[in-house]
């Protein structure tokens, strides 16, 4: 899923007014469980914004030689 600079800017609003529930700009309501959450989302989207993933495994391989 592609996020928006938008979609971030409704998540900092949320925070900052503590509360749990965001409206995004084409209308979806999400309700989430709790500040902690929130920010969790946050991250998220900033870091896919930003173009960096999580790195989930690494595969090194070795040969002699």
């Amino acid at each position: 899923m592609a996020f928006t600079q938008q979609q971030l800017d409704d998540l900092d609003e949320a925070i900052t007014a503590g509360e749990l529930e965001v409206t995004f700009a084409d209308g979806r309501k999400v309700r989430y469980r709790s500040i902690k959450e929130l920010k969790e989302a946050r991250r998220i989207v900033a870091q896919r914004l930003a173009g960096k993933r999580r790195i989930r495994a690494v595969r090194m391989t070795t040969c002699k030689g």
